[in-house]
């Protein structure tokens, strides 16, 4: 046994470093397999990913990508975090939401919320929630000096917050004992509904709130600074963190302008994200958050621990699908995790079921036990910063503060947030950045499994009460699910009316061996639709196409096989297919030097991976009478 010196020997001391040019020799060895001839740089950018804001994942990242401005946690620039001891003492704060009108059964869901691993509430109060006037019936039972609770009021945040702390007065809790947020959010409410007459009066009002809770309840916010409404509607990671630094900076002119400091003043918000399941860019995005504010209040003249940004994050609604929504608690997993990972303070994992309506118990077990097992059972609070240091983190954290940075100079320019609202920029702006990625969605190239991939059209549906209407008006509230969803019901409608679904057949020519892989693709696109797939029998000729395809009950047929055997079968099969009264025939694949044969014999359409689904879709139902 070799037993090794402590002086300090490395294992891979006798190893010479690789170099870059080294690995890009390599990847231009594996490029030109795959027949594509590309050298040095050219070969990197091959293998890179074109993200929103114009950033770019590159698939190498080395020493020098940004790392040397993080500073140490809990000092500025807070990128590392707000707090030196990050989430190690007590995790993150585990804040569950709650919608239910009725008193008696918010009460109850609270309550069972806060037995079983929640640690501060978020209420819907007002019109789209619980009553004002049943504020404290909720909270019965509450121990409220030990639970934080967060408001969500809209347009009635100075009724709910007067029943709040008229609430805590009257059950003897101190006003030092108080803690959670009033959550007073004028902004965010014209920028849902987009409605700004009386803003500024409803600002004034929100300031007075937090000037009163700097002087006697000094644990309480008054502000939330929700940049929700913004990646609700579809903006980019780069444009949510300028919307909310350009909402943060007119409470700090407001609040200032109400006679409070500019220390005091930070301390009054708290600033509200969205986390996704692209658990890099929430990490980063959350640490950048932090850099961005920490700057801001530097600018502004805060003290130096004045500018940590105080993060609640919450799992993304955009992602959250109304089909198959089981796979919803693995993308909030994701999204949660990367909350914390990222530093947030508190962390909100919406219900699986939130986009159907009210959650029942069980999704909101699975929402709040999603934390508890990251803290408890995985750890996930035990390191400070685990993603700093990495080279892709950080250039990553970097490259977003700058776009979010440029993004919020042009909002300042254009007279703040507020004006900008009004005068249309940061809505026309996010609905061109939603349209790009809808057209990612479309040709699912950014797939959403159970969706526009994977699809179970046998699923039940399910089904769940109707949540409150929320504020409306303003700024659009978009999923990634909206175009499939669309033809979705399309396709409900159908089966209601007429006891089936739109079909398809699958005319899978040759083996199995042969067009397994095509025929898989086709029933995986057309699904996505409602559409139906018949692949019965297993594989047809010219000869028995016909009679297969007038038992399939379908409309539309999809040819499915490969190249070799498409130039030797597709046109017979075409042919026979559109005697039997087919209205659309499909080959899945590329034509090649073969369009022009296989258009003669009968083709309408070739889908390829890549290719626009919905239009393809919309198309087939259209043209087969479905409504």
């Amino acid at each position: 046994m070799t037993v090794l010196p402590d002086d300090g020997f490395s294992l891979a001391a006798e190893f010479p470093d690789a170099t870059h040019e080294q690995w890009q020799r390599l990847v231009e060895g594996v490029l030109r397999k795959a027949g594509k001839d590309a050298q040095g740089t050219a070969a990197e950018e091959a293998l890179s990913t074109a993200l929103d804001d114009g950033i770019t994942a590159r698939p190498l990242y080395t020493a020098g990508g940004g790392a040397d401005g993080s500073g140490l946690p809990g000092f500025a620039p807070f990128t590392r975090g707000g707090r030196p001891e990050g989430g190690v003492v007590s995790g993150w704060d585990v804040r569950q939401r709650h919608d239910r009108p009725d008193p008696a059964a918010a009460n109850e869901a609270v309550l069972t919320d806060l037995e079983n691993g929640v640690t501060s509430l978020w209420l819907t109060v007002g019109a789209s929630g619980l009553p004002v006037d049943a504020l404290g019936a909720a909270l019965d039972g509450v121990l409220l000096d030990l639970a934080p609770v967060v408001l969500d009021a809209g347009a009635d945040f100075e009724a709910a917050a007067e029943a709040l702390l008229r609430l805590y007065e009257e059950r003897g809790v101190a006003p030092a004992a108080v803690l959670g947020n009033l959550g007073a959010d004028p902004l965010g409410l014209a920028a849902r509904t987009g409605r700004y007459g009386g803003l500024d009066g409803r600002m004034a009002a929100a300031a007075a709130l937090a000037v009163r809770c700097d002087a006697s309840h000094p644990g309480l916010r008054a502000v939330t600074v929700d940049a929700l409404p913004y990646h609700e509607a579809g903006a980019t990671t780069a444009q949510e963190l300028g919307c909310s630094l350009a909402t943060g900076v007119a409470w700090l002119r407001e609040l200032t302008g109400a006679g409070l400091g500019v220390d005091a003043a930070c301390r009054q918000l708290e600033f509200r994200y969205a986390a996704t399941a692209d658990q890099f860019l929430t990490i980063a995005k959350l640490r950048a958050a932090r850099r961005l504010w920490s700057r801001v209040a530097e600018v502004c003249g805060a003290a130096d621990g004045a500018g940590a940004q105080r993060q609640h994050a919450v799992t993304s609604s955009v992602m959250m699908t109304r089909r198959d929504p089981w796979v919803n608690m693995l993308r909030t997993t994701v999204a949660s995790l990367a909350a914390g990972a990222g530093g947030a303070d508190s962390v909100t994992v919406l219900p699986f079921d939130h986009a159907l309506g009210l959650p029942d118990a069980f999704a909101r077990r699975i929402a709040r036990n999603t934390s508890t097992i990251l803290l408890e059972e995985s750890h996930m609070g035990r390191v400070i910063d685990p993603a700093g240091g990495s080279w892709y983190v950080e250039r990553l954290t970097d490259e977003l503060a700058q776009a979010a940075w440029v993004w919020f100079q042009e909002i300042e320019r254009a007279g703040g947030q507020a004006a900008a609202l009004r005068g249309g920029l940061v809505g026309e702006r996010i609905g061109t950045a939603w349209e790009s990625r809808s057209r990612r969605l479309a040709t699912r190239r950014e797939p959403v499994t159970g969706v526009s991939e994977y699809p179970l059209l046998a699923e039940a549906p399910v089904q769940r009460d109707a949540a409150p209407a929320r504020p409306s008006g303003g700024l659009p509230v978009v999923r990634r699910d909206e175009a499939f969803e669309a033809l979705r019901a399309r396709s409900d409608a159908h089966l209601a009316a007429t006891g089936a679904r739109p079909k398809v057949f699958l005319a899978a020519l040759g083996p199995a061996s042969v067009h397994t892989a095509r025929a898989t693709f086709a029933a995986n696109l057309f699904q996505a639709g409602g559409i139906e797939p018949v692949h019965d029998p297993v594989s047809v000729d010219a000869a028995s196409a016909a009679e297969a395809f007038a038992a399939s009950g379908a409309q539309v047929a999809c040819l499915c096989s490969g190249d070799a055997v498409y130039a030797e079968q597709a046109g017979p099969v075409a042919e026979a297919l559109k005697s039997a009264g087919a209205r659309l025939v499909f080959l899945a694949g590329r034509p090649g030097e073969q369009r022009e044969t296989y258009e003669k014999a009968g083709v309408d359409e070739f889908v390829v991976a890549g290719g626009d689904a919905v239009a393809v879709l919309t198309s087939v139902l259209d043209r087969i009478g479905v409504a």
